[in-house]
């Protein structure tokens, strides 16, 4: 459903990554997808350049997050909410492999809290 609203798989899997990790770099998301890093930047840059998302530089890294201030962030994080909770937890677990950050001791790969 998210590729037909969004227009592609590609970014409809990015807004699944960046909500999925609260902030995820491009070469995570790239391999998770298994596409090229070209590829994924220009559609981060896109989201970006719309306003739907913002990045900030965390060491020699961009980060992508949503965009707080964007009056569309709330109602796409809502329509991807609903996707994202309705994905059994095996597919979660085979698109979001890439750790975008270390994990405590015994954390869970899969969120299980509900997302404001």
């Amino acid at each position: 459903m998210l590729e037909t609203i969004f227009g592609n798989e590609t970014v409809a899997t990015i807004l699944l990554n960046v909500y999925h990790y609260d902030g995820i770099h491009a070469r995570a998301i790239a391999r998770n997808m298994g596409k090229v890093h070209g590829g994924i930047v220009h559609q981060l840059d896109r989201l970006e350049v719309g306003g739907l998302l913002i990045s900030k530089e965390v060491g020699r890294t961009r980060v992508y997050m949503f965009n707080p201030k964007s009056p569309y962030t709330a109602p796409v994080k809502q329509i991807i909410q609903i996707t994202y909770d309705h994905l059994p937890s095996r597919v979660k677990e085979k698109i979001f492999s890439e750790n975008s950050k270390p994990r405590a001791k015994g954390k869970p790969i899969i969120r299980t809290y509900e997302k404001n």
